[in-house]
């Protein structure tokens, strides 16, 4: 048992390979073995060893997990490893599961669309051959780019041990390229002490256009779980001394910053971030830097570039092509290579099929000389370790689309270009339609209850229907892009209001096969019965030990109360603040008082009437988890929650 709870303190710590070897004993003494295999599979998954991950969801889903996700990981991991049919079997299975995360299921679906198309893209085939590169060894050697006739690259080979995947951690090395650029001359040497830390990862070199300026992503120290304390940093070379490299202005403290690339004229940097406010995990965004070093405020490149999945590794070529590596655009495994191209204001994306992409990950393209040879990481199999650099070459030819065996890809005409079909441009019309449902024990359906469509941004109403027998509504037209709220009255319930986003949602040209196509988004909102002395649980409403100030988090959640109270201007509530046990009972009412009326204050700062509301503190004398011993499971007890008094 000792052994699971280690790797279970391990897990936590985002320590996943130590995680693992926990596990694995825990595993061998037939602790835990379901949840024991699932946490082997999502520690490997989170270290970015998919394929490793594989037995054991399968294992954990034979023993009967009930984590929602579990089956969906499973069949992602199965779609790195090229096993296709299987993957979108799983795929199908885990879609049509109930209770399982909504935006999953969508890109579950999603995923079986690309799993159809994965032969036709393998059609797409450049006239390269590629070589694996000596330098590269069984640790990680990714993200090339070229200064001169150097290489520099990332590669683990530092003395500290990085506890999330148990490999060295990342520096930057340089080597000589040889005559014939498939080969590197000498051994792998540090790129400069002066850019050199110990205790950390350094990865992802980007060199402006004369090499005088360097910027890099340095950080997973191990100081911070989950790996956000990644950070854009800057060096630039004087007199051959490279400075200290100084944080830049433009990353986010609580996001993950890298893969940083300049423009062909060094006034752009264009880098990658999970930073809030995107469209995916991770998306492309740029900068322009002035004379002075300044940056502008980072602009998000948008849904043509940027998916609901990770968007990352860009460059930019001669030409101004923009080549950079998606697992959220139609591809053939992981992280695939793609290229986007702009022509009269339209942006094509194009896979760029075999030889570079292949099931596992490929990114960090970049060319060497000219168009037609250059440099890119991959972790497929046949590889020296985990990540390898290749090295790939076409025909001396000017242009790299004439690497590929068709024609222009952006020709109307091209039968490869996706955006079109007979030489007409294809066109998507998107609905909205939905379901009302009563939410008891069995949900029922509602009619005559009236949904209001209105933008995300106000209360002016685009459109209005009522529900039929069924409960069901709709159709309305709904823009790529666009975010939108459902207000839902009906006499007898609780007005809901329910979010709608476009965001994602847009289904790529490859999937079309024909000029028009309608497809229709349907929702179901359930409604609770307005009641007299129902208690509702106000999630995320937390407080400090001793304290009852209004947390920011708290504060998220106490504005959809005022939405509520503001679509139920009749409804009165008593608003309740309940504590842990720590400390004396008298101490504890005290405390639950302030917290409860510190949250009515609170909303009547928003608009709500005074008289509507009731503050009313139990102190520990409502535990949800009478014996709690764990700061989490004290918080639980520290909640909110609003009864309805009357209406």
């Amino acid at each position: 048992m000792q052994a699971y709870k280690d790797g279970q303190k391990k897990f936590a710590n985002g320590e996943y390979d130590l995680a693992i070897k926990g596990f694995q004993k825990a595993a061998e003494a037939n602790i835990e073995p379901v949840q024991t295999s699932y946490l082997i599979a999502e520690s490997y998954r989170l270290s970015n060893r998919f394929k490793e991950a594989v037995p054991y969801y399968k294992k954990a889903l034979d023993g009967g997990i009930t984590n929602p996700d579990a089956r969906f990981q499973y069949a992602y991991a199965l779609k790195t490893t090229g096993d296709y049919a299987d993957a979108s079997a799983q795929f199908a299975e885990f879609a049509k599961s109930q209770n399982v995360p909504q935006n999953l299921q969508e890109r579950a679906l999603r995923e079986i669309e690309i799993l159809k198309i994965a032969d036709r893209l393998k059609t797409t085939k450049m006239e390269v051959t590629l070589k694996s590169l000596p330098l590269n060894t069984a640790g990680s050697e990714f993200s090339p780019t070229v200064v001169g006739n150097e290489l520099v690259f990332s590669s683990s080979k530092k003395e500290k041990i990085y506890k999330n995947n148990g490999q060295p951690m990342l520096g930057l090395y340089k080597i000589n390229i040889a005559s014939d650029a498939g080969n590197t001359q000498g051994n792998p040497v540090v790129f400069s002490q002066d850019i050199f830390s110990p205790d950390a990862n350094e990865g992802s070199p980007a060199f402006s256009p004369d090499g005088k300026t360097l910027v890099f992503a340095r950080g997973n120290t191990g100081k911070k779980n989950g790996g956000v304390d990644v950070d854009l940093y800057m060096s630039r070379n004087i007199n051959g001394q490279w400075t200290p490299p100084a944080i830049l202005p433009i990353n986010d403290s609580l996001a993950w910053d890298g893969s940083p690339a300049f423009s062909r004229d060094g006034k752009t940097l264009y880098f990658a971030s999970n930073r809030a406010g995107g469209i995916g995990g991770i998306d492309i965004y740029r900068t322009n830097m002035d004379a002075s070093g300044r940056f502008s405020r980072p602009v998000n490149m948008g849904r043509d570039i940027n998916t609901p999945g990770d968007d990352m590794f860009p460059y930019v070529a001669e030409g101004g092509k923009l080549y950079f590596a998606s697992d959220g655009h139609p591809g053939l495994g992981k992280l695939d290579l793609f290229s986007a191209t702009r022509t009269q204001g339209v942006i094509t994306i194009e896979n760029m099929g075999l030889p570079f992409n292949s099931p596992q990950d490929d990114f960090g393209l970049v060319f060497y000389q000219n168009l037609t040879k250059g440099f890119f990481a991959s972790n497929r199999d046949g590889g020296k370790g985990d990540d390898d650099i290749y090295y790939f070459s076409g025909p001396e030819e000017e242009d790299t689309t004439k690497i590929a065996k068709h024609s222009d890809p952006n020709d109307p005409l091209n039968p490869n270009n996706p955006n079109y079909i007979n030489g007409k441009r294809k066109v998507v019309r998107y609905f909205l339609a939905g379901t009302v449902l009563d939410n008891g024990e069995t949900p029922t359906p509602i009619d005559s209850a009236v949904v209001h469509i209105l933008p995300d941004t106000s209360d002016t109403q685009i459109a209005e229907f009522p529900t039929a027998k069924d409960g069901k509504f709709g159709r309305q037209p709904v823009e790529e892009g666009k975010s939108y709220q459902l207000l839902v009255q009906r006499k007898g319930y609780i007005s809901k209001r329910e979010p709608f986003s476009m965001s994602g949602r847009n289904i790529p040209p490859i999937f079309l096969t024909k000029e028009l196509t309608d497809t229709t988004f349907n929702v179901t909102i359930k409604l609770d019965k307005l009641e007299l002395n129902k208690t509702f649980v106000l999630e995320n409403i937390y407080y400090d030990l001793n304290k009852y100030n209004i947390r920011p988090d708290a504060a998220v959640e106490l504005d959809k109360l005022v939405q509520i109270l503001k679509d139920n201007p009749t409804m009165t509530i008593e608003l309740s603040s309940h504590t842990d046990a720590r400390a004396t009972d008298a101490y504890n009412m005290t405390l639950s008082q302030n917290r409860a009326e510190s949250a009515v204050a609170y909303l009547a700062s928003k608009g709500i009437e005074a008289d509507r509301m009731e503050a009313k503190g139990y102190g520990e004398r409502e535990l949800i988890i009478p014996n709690a011993k764990t700061e989490e499971e004290h918080q639980r007890n520290r909640r909110t929650e609003f009864t309805i008094l009357s209406y």
